[in-house]
């Protein structure tokens, strides 16, 4: 703690910090050689403009020198970083390429229901001994109910035929789902989640984002599963 506190206390380090902030990333000057002739350049100022009655001691002048290999440890980690996020975001864009034309099961409640049906699915936190899902309609009301009985841990999928609580056929369209999952009647942890199939792969603002018609764009993170 006592080295970080020197570093940062020291005027030199100071205006070398202020100095490279805004241009580290646009300028030469905020490269590692920048920072280190910045650094000299600032030191031989500090040591011409120095009180001849109180000049600087040698130590003070030998731990400011050492420190330069501080300030190009910071510089040169910032710019391994910068190179480690470029790459992670390059191999992360052709993870979600590659899922164009897949089958997922995303965070989300909806259900898109077609004359084949519709699938859902859900993540379990821990083991269920009864697992209950309940279909509603875009208003609330409640359409259909699907016992699943016990399931272990982990993103579970079902499939809704379509009918209602009496068996009777239901229009085609969006319908939502809710998740009721219990182990010894005490309740478990349960996210719903939406399946669809990916279209394409969308670059927005906050990066990559896959394209599910019915549903809209989602996070690469927020895929469960794949088919």
């Amino acid at each position: 703690m006592s080295t970080v506190n020197n570093v940062t206390n020291n005027p030199v380090v100071q205006q070398l910090m202020q100095g490279s902030g805004s241009s580290a990333s646009s300028s030469e000057d905020g490269s590692v050689e920048g920072l280190e002739d910045r650094f000299l350049t600032l030191l031989v100022t500090q040591i011409q403009n120095q009180d001849p009655l109180n000049p600087m001691e040698n130590a003070e002048l030998t731990s400011q020198l050492a420190q330069i290999n501080t300030v190009k440890g910071i510089a040169g980690l910032n710019a391994t970083m910068e190179k480690l996020l470029t790459s992670y975001s390059d191999a992360l864009s052709m993870q979600s390429a590659a899922l164009v034309g897949k089958n997922v099961l995303s965070a989300g409640n909806k259900l898109s229901l077609t004359e084949a049906g519709a699938i859902g699915g859900i993540n379990l936190a821990g083991a269920a001994d009864q697992v209950t899902v309940t279909i509603t309609s875009a208003a609330g009301a409640k359409v259909a109910e699907q016992k699943l009985g016990e399931q272990e841990a982990g993103v579970i999928d079902f499939y809704w035929d379509g009918k209602d609580l009496d068996g009777n056929p239901v229009a085609a369209g969006d319908y939502k789902f809710t998740v009721n999952a219990t182990q010894g009647g005490k309740t478990v942890d349960a996210t719903a989640l939406q399946f669809g199939t990916v279209s394409a792969l969308v670059r927005t603002a906050s990066g990559f984002q896959l394209e599910i018609p019915g549903i809209g764009q989602v996070d690469f993170g927020s895929v469960q599963q794949i088919y």
